[in-house]
């Protein structure tokens, strides 16, 4: 059986991927010079809360997630961050490769709200390894990738709001049941508006009783068929 290490040696942000897109660089060591014909590697990467200190700015950010700091010793969990595999060619003692890692940018998923709540430093990551390896120095000899492979990585809060800018610069989005975006539509179709970053300050004015922001509109704007002429 061949013996294999792992060792995550950084990670940036894939600015050509149609997606975000996370890419971690992994060192792969087989024991003794060993020949490795192949790898088909399975990886679990966890974010890994506890490892990190926060300010007040982002532990009022984390609230939704962890409760308030006084109850972080039974809170602050790991989260799933991502499951992905990847095939990784032969090799003879050792290999880099990359590990493309997709990226959501929901934050209704716990991974990407607690991502965005980051103003600076790393986000301390554990990949878990699993999978198959085809090695042997003649013929092949197949085995498992023991479960307790794994490796540490501090991703740059940086990398991350790179990856993002890069695909959504300056902004974000909401997912939306249905019945909602079809009355928001209807909304901003009755008081003419001319797009929805509009609408919203709009309804966030309304609720709020102030006027809206100086990109805003009225939150009682009369519909386009009340309006009067000059």
């Amino acid at each position: 059986m061949t013996e294999l290490s792992f060792v995550c040696t950084g990670v940036r942000a894939d600015r050509y991927a149609a997606a975000p897109t996370l890419l971690f660089r992994l060192r792969i060591t087989a024991a003794e010079d060993a020949r490795v014909h192949a790898l088909a590697l399975r990886c679990q990467l966890r974010i890994e809360p506890a490892r990190r200190d926060y300010d007040p700015e982002e532990a009022a950010a984390l609230a939704d997630l962890f409760g308030v700091r006084s109850r972080w010793g039974s809170t602050l969990k790991p989260l799933q961050f991502a499951q992905v595999s990847l095939v990784v060619p032969g090799f003879t003692g050792e290999t880099e490769v990359d590990l493309p890692v997709p990226c959501s940018y929901d934050l209704e998923v716990a991974a990407g709200r607690y991502m965005h709540a980051l103003r600076d430093g790393e986000v301390p990551l554990l990949l878990l390894f699993s999978g198959t390896v085809f090695a042997g120095p003649s013929g092949f000899q197949v085995f498992p990738v023991p479960w307790h492979k794994e490796a540490e990585c501090r991703l740059p809060a940086a990398v991350w709001r790179e990856m993002t800018d890069t695909h959504f610069p300056g902004c974000g989005w909401l997912r939306l049941p249905k019945e909602s975006l079809d009355a928001l539509l209807a909304f901003r179709s009755r008081h003419a508006l001319p797009s929805w970053e509009a609408t919203v300050q709009a309804l966030l004015a309304a609720a709020d009783g102030a006027a809206p922001g100086p990109r805003g509109f009225p939150a009682v704007a009369r519909p386009a068929t009340e309006r009067t002429a000059p």
